[in-house]
């Protein structure tokens, strides 16, 4: 389910004991970023030059903010630094970020997601489109990753993969199927959001499909798949 609005949540935390903290020093990294906290607790980075256009959006109110903080601020200085090569063509370079907050359970425990959406053009045949997710265990304090999101041992992938298949197979009407070697392939299930009723996984430009496919995702349910460790 998508987040509450930040009115909701600044009422949550008082009642609950959370500090604001967090949300203030976030609020500081937009700006270093060249960014403007606007409505809803979101940074907006909006940059123009001749060599290339930035607009990245993301929100502030993530737990593990300088995590996503530090992935931008990489992704948005190499990408500036390729565009600002001598003798390069097809100018300006393009860089964008979206992103989608998820949550489950109810505060203070459960979890909390953003998924980033990046698009990139640096003058190449195609541009290229791909996710990074965050997940935050607010019961347990600590990132979620793909390895500890389920109890060792469980095989989720045989499950996981199967319905993959089947909701790429229906979102995209090609048909193409995934090979075993990637299907089962842990480093493609990295990037995913947890609601109450499923975990979404999302999937980069040619990832697992063909390129124009695009960037896809898939909802697996819960009621599916070994329990989770949270």
């Amino acid at each position: 389910m998508r987040m509450p609005s930040l009115t909701a949540l600044l009422a949550a935390g008082a009642l609950l004991g959370w500090s604001s903290v967090p949300v203030a020093g976030a609020q500081t990294e937009c700006t270093a970023l060249g960014g403007v906290v606007e409505a809803a607790n979101m940074c907006h980075v909006q940059v123009s030059k001749p060599t290339y256009t930035m607009d990245l959006q993301f929100p502030l109110d993530y737990p593990d903010e300088q995590a996503m903080i530090d992935y931008l601020t990489q992704n948005r200085d190499g990408f500036v630094n390729v565009a600002q090569m001598p003798g390069l063509r097809n100018l300006p370079y393009e860089m964008d970020t979206t992103s989608e907050s998820f949550r489950s359970g109810q505060p203070p425990g459960g979890t909390q997601s953003v998924v980033l959406k990046i698009f990139q053009d640096v003058g190449g045949a195609h541009p290229v489109t791909w996710y990074k997710a965050f997940t935050y265990d607010l019961g347990q304090s600590r990132p979620v990753t793909f390895d500890s999101l389920f109890a060792p041992g469980s095989r989720p992938l045989q499950v996981i993969f199967p319905i993959v298949q089947r909701a790429l197979d229906r979102q995209t009407g090609l048909n193409a199927p995934i090979s075993p070697g990637d299907g089962f392939d842990p480093s493609h299930y990295q990037n995913f959001a947890i609601t109450d009723d499923s975990v979404i996984f999302f999937f980069g430009q040619g990832e697992l499909l063909p390129s124009d496919a695009g960037a896809t995702s898939a909802a697996v349910p819960r009621s599916a798949i070994p329990p989770l460790q949270l």
